[in-house]
């Protein structure tokens, strides 16, 4: 099944000009410390070397690689996620047909109940979850999500290849895969910054996963439409189900320190409103948030009409193999978003970057929506793939480079409900509108509400880079800045002899 594809700082700081709001939160101990004397982090990591590696080529592209516990990560669910989207794509098809074909809409409400059963668990216990992740072992909480879905994979093979799978049960399996997705999504993306000992390599890092998690796009659906139409869908969920063993094993072979506990251990409910008043005091994070979250909500819409697009486009018969094409063309432009964020050297200019590609989703799925012949359309998928990932990716670069290490649980817990907690409503909402109006108007509208999302998130683009600037600054991001901020905490100091 699917799987997971992560501080506000003093305001009376020169280059932090903000209203009362950033004020406010500077004072609150939950948000994010000052910038000392010296540019640096107050009370926090030192301020990270400068990037290792310079010039261009495959060996920067892919310098995260150099470290083993993060080649051991890249393998293992470089493999595993192939069989994700396997999964994904023929239980996206067991639903479709196990609907009588008299009945279009009532399939593709279904699909969007479908999106819904398996994302909401995220939308409801990530934030709960992500104060458990900066509680327990990231290590040992992976391990388990990760047989626990290879339980539930196991299961929906064995229902199918039966013949006693119901549409019920597959909803119910779904529900199981969204608990468990609950808490590897916030575990799997605070485990990120474990595996790379400099920093400096994260935004690299947080890339080669996004292009190993759309290369498994690219292969599985493809893979999956072939297979699916060869030997069925139940086969798909078996394989699916083996491949978890890849990630396990990369996992148990790791080399990770011993986990510490906190020491100031506090109640769950009291730790979840310190992480909500460190997102919410600071803008950039909040702003962040608010605009992955309405891009999920209203992007996902074309991934989980899908099927009934596909049966559109498609000869009699073949529409599980045209499914495979639509969904690895996205896999195609997302793995080519992919590779453009790894070839980048550093974190500066990904807002701008961000808001152009969300400007690119929205004009791929408007054009989409008018179905062109099948090759236009997987041309057109492809630059909805591209602009998806480099917006979902770029917000989760800037997010893991301007949070606190010791809010990163919580934190990325909420980016994970942005992105995948929004997507069940999403998919409900694209269910429900398709069954109404039709799917291609479901879409349109869908592009066009990106837009208008791109475009509030660009106007404020100017704001935002005043106040994460001090931040890249204090981690040597901006040498110029962060040297000048060094040389003028020295005017008016004493002077030896």
């Amino acid at each position: 099944m699917v799987r997971s594809i992560a501080g506000a700082y003093d305001s009376r700081h020169p280059m932090n000009e903000m209203g009362s709001e950033e004020s406010k939160g500077a004072a609150n101990p939950a948000t994010p410390p000052r910038l000392d004397a010296t540019g640096g982090l107050a009370g926090g990591d030192p301020a990270a070397a400068p990037p290792s590696g310079s010039g261009g080529g495959l060996r920067f592209m892919a310098r995260a690689l150099r470290y083993r516990n993060y080649r051991l990560f890249f393998v293992g669910q470089g493999v595993s996620l192939i069989g994700t989207w396997l999964s994904r794509i023929a239980t996206a098809w067991l639903v479709y047909r196990l609907v009588p074909a008299d009945q279009p809409q009532r399939a593709v409400w279904l699909l969007g109940v479908l999106g819904f059963a398996s994302m909401a668990p995220v939308f409801v216990l990530t934030p709960f979850t992500g104060v458990l992740v900066d509680r327990w072992s990231r290590h040992k909480i992976l391990l388990a999500t990760q047989v626990a879905a290879a339980l539930q994979s196991a299961a929906l093979a064995i229902l199918t290849l039966g013949h006693w799978i119901t549409i019920p049960q597959v909803m119910m399996l779904s529900v199981i895969q969204g608990l468990i997705n609950a808490f590897d999504g916030p575990a799997r993306q605070a485990f990120v910054i474990q595996l790379v000992d400099d920093r400096n390599d994260l935004p690299n890092a947080i890339a080669l996963n996004s292009s190993m998690f759309n290369g498994a796009r690219l292969i599985g659906p493809a893979v999956g439409g072939v297979l699916i139409a060869l030997i069925g869908e139940g086969w798909c969920f078996a394989i699916d189900a083996v491949s978890y063993v890849a990630i396990v094993a990369s996992l148990l072979a790791m080399n990770v320190a011993p986990h510490v506990r906190p020491a100031d251990v506090k109640h769950v409910l009291l730790e979840l409103k310190e992480g909500i008043q460190y997102a919410a005091g600071f803008a950039p994070i909040r702003v962040l948030l608010m605009t992955v979250g309405s891009i999920s909500l209203m992007a996902m819409s074309f991934q989980t009409l899908m099927p009934a697009f596909a049966n559109e486009l498609a000869a009699k018969g073949h529409g599980a193999q045209v499914l495979g094409y639509l969904m690895s063309a996205v896999g195609v432009g997302s793995l080519a978003g992919a590779v453009y964020l790894a070839s980048r050297k550093g974190v500066l200019g990904l807002g701008r970057g961000m808001a152009m590609a969300a400007g690119l989703l929205s004009a791929g799925l408007i054009g989409f929506s008018f179905m062109p012949p099948l090759g236009a359309s997987m041309a057109v998928l492809a630059v909805c793939g591209f602009g998806m990932i480099v917006t979902l990716a770029s917000g989760n670069t800037i997010l893991q480079t301007i949070i606190e290490d010791r809010m990163r649980g919580r934190v990325m817990s909420f980016f994970m409900m942005a992105v995948m907690g929004m997507a069940p409503f999403g998919s409900l909402l694209a269910g429900f509108l398709a069954s109404r109006l039709g799917e291609a108007t479901a879409v349109r509208l869908a592009g066009v509400c990106c837009g208008a999302a791109a475009i509030l998130f660009s106007l404020q683009l100017p704001r935002l880079r005043k106040l994460v600037m001090p931040i890249y600054a204090s981690k040597g991001i901006v040498p110029e800045i962060s040297t000048g901020l060094r040389s003028a905490s020295t005017f008016g100091a004493p002077t030896n002899g």
